[in-house]
Parts: C-alpha cells; sequence; structure tokens
C-alpha cells in the first residue's frame, strides 16, 4: 500500500526527507515540472499550508508557474533551521573519504553537495571539491 507524504511544517519533521520523497514520486511520474509544486503544496498540512497560501497570495506571479527547483529551494530555507543547514554545509566542507569506498564516498559527496551549492556552482568546482576529500595516493 502507498502512502503519500505529508509535511506539516513542525520542527521534528524531516523537511529534506519530504522533499526528497515527493521528487521521487514526481520523477517516477514524469510530471516534476508540469505539476510538481501543485502535487507537494497539496501534499502540505497545517503551518506549512498556511505559509504556501501566504505566498500565494502575496505573490505577483502565479504560484504554479514555479519550477520543482525554485519551489524546493523556497520551501528549505522556510523549514530548515539555519543551524541545521549551516550544520550540513559544514559537514560537506570537511567531508573527506577516509574508511569509505570511492562508491561511498562519491554517494556521500553527491548527498552533501546538494546542501553547499555555492561551494560546487561549477563543474570545475565540484571536481576539484570531490578531488579534494579523496585519500591521497590512490
Amino acid at each position: 500500500m502507498y502512502h503519500s507524504p505529508t509535511f506539516t511544517g513542525l520542527s521534528l519533521e524531516d523537511t529534506k526527507g519530504f522533499c526528497e520523497e515527493c521528487h521521487r514520486i514526481l520523477r517516477t511520474m514524469g510530471i516534476v515540472e508540469s505539476s510538481g509544486v501543485v502535487f507537494t503544496m497539496f501534499q502540505l498540512k497545517g503551518a506549512a499550508y498556511q505559509w504556501w497560501r501566504a505566498y500565494e497570495l502575496g505573490s505577483t506571479t502565479e504560484a504554479a508557474a514555479l519550477i520543482w527547483d525554485q519551489f524546493s529551494e523556497m520551501f528549505m530555507r522556510e523549514f530548515v533551521p539555519h543551524s541545521l543547514s549551516d550544520a550540513w554545509r559544514a559537514e560537506f566542507e570537511q567531508l573527506r573519504q577516509g574508511a569509505l569506498t570511492v562508491s561511498e564516498y562519491a554517494v556521500r559527496f553527491s548527498d552533501l553537495s546538494r546542501n553547499a551549492p555555492a561551494l560546487v556552482s561549477t563543474v570545475r568546482e565540484r571536481v576539484r571539491q570531490f578531488i579534494e576529500g579523496l585519500n591521497p595516493g590512490i
């Protein structure tokens, strides 16, 4: 049985996990850009839905015209505490391969890099940062 994710905006909820689960569903259905924001908005409850309604009412553009990346960035900025996003960024900056296999390191690098887009804004920077974290002599 499939259970659609919901999000209320309570501090104990996994904001990033909710966003990733919605994106996974949307990508599977092939509707990330065409209906992603509308689908995800429907999953919002309580304070999170009130945040969205306030955005819609105060927006000069059609809220449904937002693309997924715009929405998810806004959503994460609103519901992830600065202390947590700062911790994720610091974890990315300090990431080293260590005892991880190269494959495990690559997965961790990819996951954490989403929290520090300014540090990997170009392919060149992304490659440099990745190589810098690899164990020397490999």
